[in-house]
């Protein structure tokens, strides 16, 4: 209303008169509060600021109905006079506090008293913090995302500097943004426009770029993508292997069925497919790592199951939202959300040959400070060495990813590198994760909004993003291959059977090598139960599924509801079943009546050692009893 009766310079008699009457007909028009509100929303601030809530969010990093007292004194005295110097805006909120205390009834007053007997103490120095502080937009600078990860790490307490050093490195950060723009750029009319990028040292754990979204392209360039939670496909498999090499299920040379399979879950069945919709029979791990089968990737997850994958990943520094009974088998495909900054960083344990360390501070010390702490002690490896360097080298591997990207594919550097890619359901999310001798690059592609991208995968998406960091960051310097570490060996192999995989000079961990592979070792999981004292993995029960549920009908005959145990003995042998300890009887097909309450069923082997087992509970009728006919 001011503006339509104002002039520079002083007022009239009729600007003031004109003024008047615009006033009454908005107090006719408008109720109290509503006048209020919209001059808090209209009124004009430090800067380019208009209104309340832009000077809190800016100032404070909040909405404005959280402030606290003092920042609401602050707000207060910045009305009255925006443009101040930050000793008169706090001497004047100081008064805006006592004034506050003045209108308070005689008993709040006494509380105030005894809780805080200055409620102007630090006023100035919090007055001369916020205002000296520059709180960019994320839209603005080359690291705005990091610059608010430094400031949350900055000691509460302390000023400021005029200059705050911090591990980033600036040509890697320009890279990083340029290269996640114009690659999104290139991808327009194909619904993606965010991203993010993050590099990490090795050794160090040092962050050298944070990019945390694609900037104008984007529509919510506020979104930091590096601590967004997004599905994460296919980059979870590694760890999935990394913990079968372990636990000596199955070697880079072990051949996988990738079929059409349907796993029974308490749920229903679970069917996966893989991403071209395609088949490629039996394969070796390698293979099935490398070039991204999903099939032989759930079938591992049966043999290392589900709860063992979710503690697993919770080591690695993953902490899933839900717990393993949430995800079930699709684990193995990443159902589960991570984190850029998280997930980067797992695949920095695996670069470290299995040996897990956080990501360092993003401030770096100052050289005339104390010396800093002493390091942690290092903690006990998440993965074994000898699974880590298996697995980076599969993922190095150009010629074992040939299957689905190609012999000629960006993912395939001049220089030693390793790299995953992944596609979430519904290409909602692609990622590219991988290192080198001395970094790792994590990438991250899709919308903020949860949007699904049109045909945009992994290697389409955010691997060239990957491709072009890496490059840059070795222009000037070499990356070569791990060391092996000891307790592997590498053995010639040979397999035997069409369509197999072609013979090459394999790596395992000792104790596990063998030389033949052929399909009549059906899971050729090689013949580890002997090398390494351990279960015979290879028989299994197949149905029914661990953790089923089964409920009785009373009003169906007894006779009609027997389940039909099976089971699949690896040597071609009888298979021997027991209930909760007690023989129940053989072959691999087997009637059986459930008894309500929770029961364990199992398979064991001549010696009546455990083969397999599973757990189920029944419900229902507690009539039925197994001598009943």
């Amino acid at each position: 209303m001011d503006a339509d009766w104002g002039r520079a310079g002083s007022r009239s008699l009729g600007q003031k008169l004109g003024q008047a009457v615009a006033a009454t007909r908005l107090e006719r028009s408008w109720r109290k509060e509503e006048i209020l509100e919209a001059y808090l929303n209209l009124v004009p601030l430090r800067g380019e600021l208009v209104g309340i809530d832009a000077l809190s969010r800016t100032l404070f990093g909040k909405a404005a109905h959280g402030l606290d007292s003092q920042e609401a004194a602050i707000t207060a005295a910045l009305v009255r006079s925006p443009n101040a110097s930050a000793a008169v805006v706090g001497k004047r909120a100081c008064q805006v506090l006592q004034d506050m205390a003045a209108l308070t009834h005689k008993e709040a007053q006494e509380k105030t008293r005894k809780t805080d007997a200055d409620p102007c103490a630090g006023l100035a120095w919090r007055t001369e913090q916020v205002l000296s502080a520059r709180h960019w937009s994320a839209s603005a600078g080359i690291a705005p995302h990091w610059a608010r990860r430094v400031l949350a790490q900055w000691p509460a307490g302390q000023a400021l500097p005029s200059r705050i050093t911090t591990t980033l490195r600036l040509d890697v950060q320009q890279v990083a943004v340029a290269s996640l723009q114009r690659h999104l750029l290139e991808l327009q009319g194909r619904n993606v426009e965010d991203g993010a990028v993050l590099v990490l040292d090795n050794a160090s754990g040092q962050v050298l770029a944070w990019v945390g979204s694609s900037g104008s392209i984007s529509q919510a360039q506020e979104v930091d993508g590096v601590l967004a939670l997004r599905q994460a496909g296919s980059t979870l498999k590694p760890f999935l292997y990394a913990q079968a090499f372990d636990e000596r299920r199955l070697t880079a040379a072990s051949l996988i069925e990738d079929s059409s399979a349907h796993i029974n879950t308490g749920a229903g069945l679970y069917i996966p497919q893989n991403y071209d919709r395609r088949f490629k029979g039996w394969t070796s791990a390698r293979v099935a790592l490398a070039a991204s089968l999903n099939v032989p990737a759930v079938r591992t997850l049966v043999m290392v199951t589900p709860e063992a994958f979710h503690a697993q990943l919770q080591r690695l520094g993953l902490p899933l939202p839900q717990p393993a009974g949430f995800y079930g088998y699709s684990l193995a495909l990443g159902s589960s959300e991570v984190r850029l900054l998280e997930l980067t960083n797992a695949y920095r344990t695996l670069a470290r040959l299995g040996q897990p360390q956080a990501v360092a501070p993003a401030l770096l010390p100052v050289a005339d400070e104390a010396p800093a702490p002493p390091a942690a002690a290092p903690k006990a490896p998440v993965i074994s060495p000898q699974a880590a360097f298996i697995v980076g080298d599969i993922l190095a591997d150009a010629q074992a990813r040939a299957p689905t990207f190609g012999l000629d594919s960006v993912l395939t550097t001049r220089f030693w590198s390793a790299v995953k890619t992944g596609t979430s359901k519904d290409m909602r999310d692609n990622w590219a994760v991988g290192w080198s001798q001395r970094y790792t690059v994590g990438v991250w592609v899709g919308n903020a909004s949860g949007a699904a991208m049109h045909d945009v995968s992994g290697s389409s998406g955010a691997a060239p993003v990957w491709a072009e960091v890496m490059t840059y960051l070795h222009r000037t310097q070499a990356s070569t291959a791990p060391q092996p570490p000891k307790g592997l060996v590498q053995t010639a192999v040979h397999f035997d059977g069409q369509g197999m995989d072609a013979d090459r000079q394999e790596w395992f961990i000792a104790g596990t090598q063998q030389q033949n592979f052929a399909l009549q070792t059906r899971a050729a999981s090689a013949d580890l139960a002997g090398a390494s004292g351990q279960k015979d993995f290879k028989s299994r029960i197949l149905t029914p599924a661990d953790g089923t549920i089964l409920a009785l009908d009373p009003d169906i005959p007894p006779t009609q509801q027997r389940l039909w145990l099976r089971a699949h003995a690896s040597n071609g042998g009888a298979v021997r079943w027991q209930l909760d300890g007690q023989p129940l009887g053989r072959g691999a097909r087997l009637p059986w009546l459930p008894l309500p309450g929770q029961h364990k069923l199992a398979i064991v082997d001549g010696q009546g050692r455990e083969l397999d087992s599973v757990t189920i509970q029944v419900r229902g009728a507690g009539w039925l009893r197994p001598d009943k006919p």
